[in-house]
């Protein structure tokens, strides 16, 4: 529904932009459009009893700027000349850990008597109760030290690392569109107060450089970066493109589909895998790949 509609919301939103003079309105415009489209979602979930939820990465070129839009844990780079312009950053449990504790200490009953806004290095055993460990709040980057209390004892809101990090034991991103209806397993507890489905905007100028065929803007789900880095795919954007003509448009699919392979790996006896042997992407990859200059791209 969000690659359907989502764009439709934005072109609703940037046509009363009489006169973009600022870009801080075409990223007003942005937000909002993210904010309608999952208000249409909640709507419909309830004639539909449609379920579920969803990341969004979106790119809009306006008068000479890019700009990325990104709600979720998918990734933008630009690879320019070789060098790797980070477009998005990625929103878990771990990224906006402080944001949501933030909610938790204001809004207690989100939490019912099940969670704390806390968070310890390991879970609190009932034999510490009175004992001193480490731990931070919402106002803390750092650690410090307190009386383990009863309340302590509750499982806390933001636990696990990496990609097993989750909200309330549930949820493995933070920003998104739907979802309305996801609530704690085996509880009533709702999840989607934490959720935000405002998108963080990078605005690239491209009229500051002058881009050659193989620059590129790559997009991509968190299946490709789980197991890719950006060096990783800075090098096989530099090894496709220059296998092709820089006037021959299909390079820009063929290093799309190259990048998703590279993620898949193989199949072997251990399942699929990676040229090291690391085990291949088990999420779902999709790329896209827009070229940003030169004989080669669409502008």
């Amino acid at each position: 529904m969000a690659s359907r509609l989502l764009h439709r919301h934005i072109r609703e939103q940037l046509k009363d932009l009489k006169e973009v003079t600022h870009e801080s309105l075409v990223v007003g415009a942005i937000e909002t459009a993210f904010q309608l489209m999952d208000e249409q979602m909640a709507r419909e979930r309830r004639g539909h009893q449609v379920e579920g939820g969803c990341c969004a990465l979106v790119v809009i070129y306006l008068l000479g700027k890019v700009y990325v839009a990104n709600a979720g844990d998918s990734r933008a780079i630009i690879v320019r000349n070789g060098e790797i312009i980070p477009m998005s950053r990625e929103f878990t449990p771990e990224t906006e850990r402080q944001r949501l504790q933030l909610l938790g200490f204001l809004k207690p009953e989100l939490l019912g008597s099940e969670f704390t806004h806390l968070e310890f290095p390991r879970r609190v055993l009932p034999k510490e109760l009175g004992q001193r460990m480490l731990y931070r709040d919402q106002n803390m980057t750092g650690w410090a030290y307190k009386k383990i209390e009863l309340e302590d004892l509750r499982f806390p809101l933001v636990c696990g690392e990496g990609k097993k990090a989750r909200v309330m034991a549930t949820i493995g991103v933070t920003r998104g569109l739907g979802d309305h209806n996801l609530k704690v397993c085996s509880s009533t507890l709702p999840i989607k107060p934490f959720l935000s489905c405002f998108p963080e905007v990078q605005v690239y100028d491209l009229t500051q450089y002058e881009h050659c065929p193989d620059d590129v803007l790559v997009l991509g789900t968190d299946g490709l970066w789980d197991v890719t880095t950006d060096c990783e795919v800075a090098a096989t954007v530099d090894r496709v493109l220059s296998a092709y003509e820089p006037n021959d448009h299909s390079r820009y699919t063929a290093l799309a589909q190259a990048l998703v392979l590279g993620a898949r790996g193989t199949p072997r006896d251990r399942g699929w895998r990676l040229p090291n042997n690391k085990l291949g992407s088990g999420d779902d990859i999709s790329v896209f790949v827009i070229p940003l200059g030169g004989p080669g791209s669409y502008s």
